[in-house]
Formats: C-alpha cells, structure tokens, sequence
C-alpha cells in the first residue's frame, strides 16, 4: 500500500473527526471534575482462563490482585473512584473494556496480567509493565500474541476489530495520532509502578516495555498493562499464590497510580 502526503493527511483529519465517538466514547465537552477515575482491569475470566502455570491460571491470580489494588486506592487516596471491568470469573470482551474507560472519561486505565514463556524458558521471571507501542520484537511480540488473542475468542471479532493491524501503516498513523497526548503519561505510570515493584516490593523488574496491545490501543487515556510475573517459573508461580506477595504487588501497583496523581496535582 502507498502512502503519500495526501494520504497522511486524510487520515488525520478522519481520525480527528473518529475519536470523539471511537468504539463508545461519548465525546462530551471536558468538566471541571474532582473526581479522579481509574479503571482496574483484571485480564481474561471466564471461559479464558489466560495463561497458566504448573496448577495456577492467570485469571484467577490477577483479580485478587486488581481488586486489592481498587482497595488501597478507595481506602488511601482521597477524591478517587476506582471501577472495575470485572469483579467475579466472567470475561468482558476487550472493545468493551476500552468503551468501559472511554465512556466514564475515566483519568488512568490499568489492566493486570501474569506472564508465561514457552517450553525451556522457565527460568525468565520478574515484572513488566506495557505501553502502547510498535516495537514488536522479541518478547514483546510474544506477549503481543497472547494478550491479543483472546479477540478470536468472540463472537463477530472480525467485524469489531477490523480496524486493528499494528502492521498496517494505516493504523501506525492512526495509534501516532491519538496516542500521542497520552504516551509520556502512560511511561510515567508505568515507570512508577516498576520502580515500586523493585524498591518496595521486593520484585525483579524487566522495566517498562511497548507492544501493540488492543485493550491500550483503544483507550482515550493514559493506559498501561501490568504482567505481575511469569508462571511458567516455578518459583514465581508460588510466589504469586501467596497472599503476601499479592498485598506486596497491589500495594506497588497503588502507590504507582498514587504517586503519579501526586505528580499531576503538583503541576495543577
């Protein structure tokens, strides 16, 4: 496909014009709101289970986190609202996760996940947090892969995402455009969670990583997606069953979000 000036150009002004009413979002003129809105979203549930290790599914370990997470948030921050995409074992599709943050003009989108390698490579372990970006090499493509998946899994996906190819030069245009307000945010988040992760909590750290991941592609705020840690180690696996650790990572994932609210009152 060519792509040449005039091209770019429509594709602003469209993309200008789609982002008010994209995939749900209302569009509605900006309030003078004191309420800060962030959305905890537990990956996967239901009938997708997520990755898995030994005796674990990710499903289950990311929602005790992420619901630990909205209450140290609701109970230590003031002017919050947390909202989760789900509470219990259901699966929410991804568009609906995005139209969820998009429609309550929410401030910060969080979604938590667990990691898992293939086959010989159970001694990787540690922590990562992602952005939405284009660098699919490596790991990141891997985890790209998975996360992204789970499309396959509804019903008409080919109809509701077919407007999504981090391949596409059309769509890497598109993702400049509107994630371009947003993307030193979004690494500043997720910085502060990864530091917390290492420096309270006690966590390896893999760093702050970019992937073109769905469920942040369509998010009209800053928005990051947290993998807790690998299942496929054994030890890690362990870990993140423990009830210990999981106060220990929610507590880094709050006081990430905390302190980046701190930052953004100090600059009011």
């Amino acid at each position: 496909m060519c792509i040449n000036v005039k091209n770019i150009v429509l594709i602003y002004l469209l993309t200008m014009l789609m982002i008010p009413n994209l995939y749900g979002f209302q569009g509605k003129a900006p309030s003078d709101k004191k309420t800060f809105k962030v959305v905890i979203d537990p990956g996967h549930g239901g009938r997708h289970p997520g990755t898995s290790g030994k005796y674990t599914k990710e499903k289950d370990i990311v929602l005790k986190v992420a619901l630990k997470v909205g209450t140290y948030l609701k109970e230590n921050v003031e002017g919050i609202e947390v909202v989760y995409t789900r509470t219990k074992d259901v699966y929410v599709d991804l568009n609906e996760r995005a139209i969820m943050a998009n429609n309550l003009e929410a401030d910060l989108f969080v979604s938590i996940h667990a990691n898992a390698m293939p086959p010989g490579n159970g001694h990787i372990y540690g922590t990562e947090t992602f952005v939405m970006g284009l660098k699919n090499t490596g790991r990141n493509f891997e985890v790209a892969k998975r996360e992204n998946s789970v499309i396959l899994l509804e019903e008409n996906y080919e109809e509701k995402y077919k407007g999504f190819d981090p391949k596409a030069p059309v769509s890497n245009i598109m993702f400049s455009i509107m994630q371009e307000a947003y993307q030193e945010n979004s690494i500043l988040l997720a910085q502060n969670i990864e530091d917390q992760f290492s420096k309270r909590a006690g966590r390896r750290s893999l760093g702050v990583k970019q992937s073109s991941l769905w469920v942040l592609w369509n998010t009209s705020m800053p928005s990051v997606l947290v993998e807790l840690g690998y299942l496929t180690n054994s030890k890690e696996e362990k870990e993140l069953n423990n009830a210990q650790i999981q106060d220990y990572l929610a507590s880094a994932i709050y006081r990430g979000i905390k302190e980046y609210k701190e930052f953004l009152d100090s600059t009011k």
